[in-house]
């Protein structure tokens, strides 16, 4: 059965471990937003998120009136894998420690390799 939580009590969760997130993590993002969307465009339920942009080993030029990376945050999928709100917070702990690591360049390979997924 998956949790139940409106979209405001999701936001803040995410906001709250955002904060959690060590200094040298988040540090290091430029021109970044972070997202939540309810679904995929596909409508499923099997990915929690997505970073969307270019790494920061795959950049080239990079500069002034770039539009922003975004990682995106799927509720609905993230709520229904979580029994409760200590494991939701888990999961998007997690899911914020991925996409950022995508944003750093670490494949799934690596992130595998780190127990990050």
């Amino acid at each position: 059965m998956a949790l139940e939580l409106d979209e405001e009590a999701f936001e803040t969760i995410v906001t709250d471990e955002l904060d959690q997130l060590p200094d040298e993590m988040v540090d290091g993002l430029d021109n970044v937003v972070f997202v939540v969307e309810d679904r995929p465009e596909d409508g499923s339920l099997d990915l929690l998120g997505l970073y969307d942009g270019v790494a920061l080993t795959e950049r080239d030029r990079y500069g002034f009136g770039e539009m922003p990376d975004r990682i995106i945050l799927y509720r609905e999928p993230l709520l229904t894998i979580s029994a409760d709100e200590d494991e939701l917070r888990d999961e998007i702990h997690i899911t914020l420690v991925h996409e950022i690591a995508h944003y750093y360049g670490i494949d799934d390979e690596r992130l595998h390799e780190l127990g990050w997924a």
